[in-house]
């Protein structure tokens, strides 16, 4: 629930996180496991069960589905082969969450920017905005390889923030996973974390460190004048 010690501020700029904040790419992002998976001659997973992982990035849904980890040798392979299956399937099902699209309209009629900040490559990310329409909405898009390091690295945000020549403290930041809220404290920026995305059952939002949880996108909305 939003922290009503953080509302309503006068926000320069809204960034989002894209995977589980944005837009819900579970279901793709699944998909793609499950054709490797099926190369492989194992079963699919349940879609449940991989949606807790899809915030994390092959890392964690190599984990899921192969049980393996970044240090193993054949890591290297199997993300390469992830990669190329969800890069051909990014946009059958992935949609904004419910209640995201009036939260953009408002903000844009509000005369509030709003941009992209996410660990997702570039080669997924700009066609998956393209596909989602909004591309030409988006006042910037920081991607995972925009930048020499990402997030939690405060570095994506603060260029960002640069990008649009707004006051970092006067940008709100928007995420789902831990690493967000580190990102946005140390570029000292206000967060929120979406509660309605790819948390799993260990995290614990409430101790980030960060300014509200949000039940729905249309909680955001709160936190506005």
């Amino acid at each position: 629930m939003p922290d009503e010690s953080a509302r309503p501020r006068a926000f320069e700029a809204v960034l989002f996180d894209l995977d589980g904040t944005l837009a819900d790419t579970a279901l793709d992002l699944g998909y793609a496991l499950n054709l490797q998976r099926a190369r492989h001659g194992l079963p699919p997973m349940d879609a449940q069960t991989v949606r807790p992982h899809a915030s994390h990035g092959t890392p964690g849904l190599l984990g899921i589905g192969f049980g393996i980890s970044p240090d193993d040798a054949s890591f290297r392979t199997l993300r390469e082969e992830y990669l190329a299956l969800y890069e051909a399937n990014l946009s059958r099902k992935t949609r904004l969450f419910p209640g995201m699209e009036t939260v953009l309209e408002t903000l844009e009629q509000k005369g509030i920017r709003w941009g992209i900040v996410t660990n997702k490559p570039a080669r997924f990310t700009l066609p998956l905005l393209e596909a989602l329409n909004l591309s030409a909405r988006a006042a910037c898009v920081i991607s995972g390889d925009t930048c020499r390091n990402a997030k939690p690295h405060p570095e994506p945000l603060l260029r960002a923030a640069q990008q649009l020549g707004a006051d970092p403290a006067r940008c709100l930041y928007v995420g789902d996973a831990e690493r967000d809220a580190q990102a946005a404290r140390a570029a000292g920026m206000p967060a929120i974390i979406a509660g309605y995305g790819y948390l799993g059952a260990g995290d614990q939002p409430e101790r980030w460190g960060v300014d509200g949880i949000l039940d729905a996108p249309a909680d955001l909305l709160t936190f506005l004048p």
